[in-house]
């Protein structure tokens, strides 16, 4: 199964911060393992925010060049419209979420893929919405 990459993989990956704690090693190694078996998904608003803010320009062409190595996975509007309802599921059941999350969940969900992410929201959708969340091995 292929495994959507969340900004907060990515971001722990490409930080590479000293004393970071062991689930979020695993993560990365995670990611590390999906991206050599081809199976590591990534999404054009998710390339957004891993790119927003970086105010050094050379920072900003060294991520965006690495990550020109990854397809974005076509978001079409069903898929909107998908993560609109199950926004609105998880709202019903007293879940917030955003706009952003709800779109990976309906995107894995049309590609049949599961959500790597360290984001704990996540952990709530999935009680309310038929989502899969892909724990690192």
């Amino acid at each position: 199964m292929n495994v959507v990459i969340d900004t907060s993989v990515w971001s722990l990956a490409f930080r590479r911060v000293r004393g970071s704690s062991q689930s979020d090693a695993h993560a990365v190694a995670e990611l590390t393992e999906l991206i050599q078996e081809g199976r590591a998904l990534l999404m054009g608003p998710i390339r957004q925010e891993l790119l927003s803010g970086i105010p050094d320009a050379g920072q900003f062409k060294n991520l965006r060049d690495r990550l020109r190595a990854f397809n974005d996975l076509n978001i079409r509007g069903p898929d909107y419209e998908r993560a609109a309802e199950l926004s609105n599921i998880c709202r019903h059941e007293g879940v917030q979420g955003s706009h952003i999350d709800f779109l990976i969940c309906s995107v894995a969900e049309a590609n049949g893929a599961s959500i790597l992410t360290m984001d704990k929201d996540f952990k709530r959708y999935v009680k309310h919405i038929p989502v899969t969340l892909h724990e690192p091995r």
